[in-house]
């Protein structure tokens, strides 16, 4: 009984001892983010209180220093990859299996532009991994004349850009939050155009200018204005369109796409 009460007494105070310590864990950076000149970093070495600095500047070259080991190269890297190389570093003849961990405390190095339908349009500094939304926010949002697409030029084509360099974003993806995966690069363009329109005129309730969101038909275009009245021939419609720098007069069928500056004509019906 009494070596019971022993053994159950040791399990006790075991369970009780404060557990030996752990490096705390890194706070969540934004991974592909690429540092670059001016960026200030932070380098947290636990338990080296002589070897963890902050208010690290990247110098002009992309590099800085740091004890021990030297010249760190910064710029074209993410954090993940300088926490690598100093602790890859610091663990070949100084410390045994070191914990690195780098912040980013200041993004100065990275600028995007924002101009066209936006309420402050103008340079805006890329803060770790920003998407567009994110900028478009900076930016006060697109306007109410803003169109149904931002374009994106990069100033380094990527694999998903057009043979131009440019990326087309819709509004709607950007208003659903499915744009948050775009991501931008330092040096990339974002433009926002005024909304493209098209007119209804003639035998409808609501004639006048209207917003071309998307993919609209003509059928779709006239209930915009209200639908047609009592007195409206459905099956004369027809579109007034500059083709090839003329304007001419098409005929059309009520499913057919409307175009940018079309003007739509429901004609009287005859009595």
């Amino acid at each position: 009984m009494i070596v019971l009460l022993i053994l159950l007494f040791a399990g006790f105070a075991q369970a009780q001892a404060p557990a030996s310590p752990q490096p705390p864990a890194a706070p969540a950076a934004p991974t592909a983010y690429l540092i670059g000149p001016q960026d200030v970093l932070s380098v947290t070495v636990y338990g080296e209180a002589d070897l963890t600095k902050g208010g690290i500047t990247v110098d002009a070259d992309g590099t800085f220093d740091f004890p021990l080991i030297g010249r760190v190269q910064a710029g074209g890297r993410t954090v993940r990859q300088i926490e690598a190389d100093i602790k890859t570093r610091l663990g070949a003849s100084y410390l045994r299996d070191p914990s690195v961990t780098v912040e980013v405390v200041k993004f100065r190095s990275q600028t995007v532009y924002v101009t066209g339908q936006v309420r402050n349009p103008g340079k805006f500094t890329l803060s770790g991994d920003a998407s567009i939304m994110t900028v478009l926010a900076e930016a006060g949002s697109v306007t109410a004349e803003a169109g149904s697409y931002v374009v994106i030029t990069h100033a380094h084509a990527t694999s998903a850009d057009g043979e131009d360099g440019q990326m087309r974003v819709s509004r709607r993806d950007l208003e659903t939050g499915r744009a948050q995966n775009v991501r931008l690069q330092d040096g990339d363009t974002i433009f926002v155009p005024r909304a493209e329109t098209f007119f209804v005129t003639g035998f409808v309730r609501q004639p006048g200018s209207f917003v071309l969101d998307g993919d609209v038909t003509v059928l779709q275009a006239i209930s915009l204005a209200g639908g047609p009245t009592e007195r409206a021939a459905m099956n004369r419609v027809k579109i007034r369109r500059i083709v090839n720098g003329e304007t001419q007069d098409v005929k059309v069928k009520l499913t057919d796409l409307v175009q940018p500056n079309d003007t739509i004509i429901v004609p009287q019906r005859i009595l």
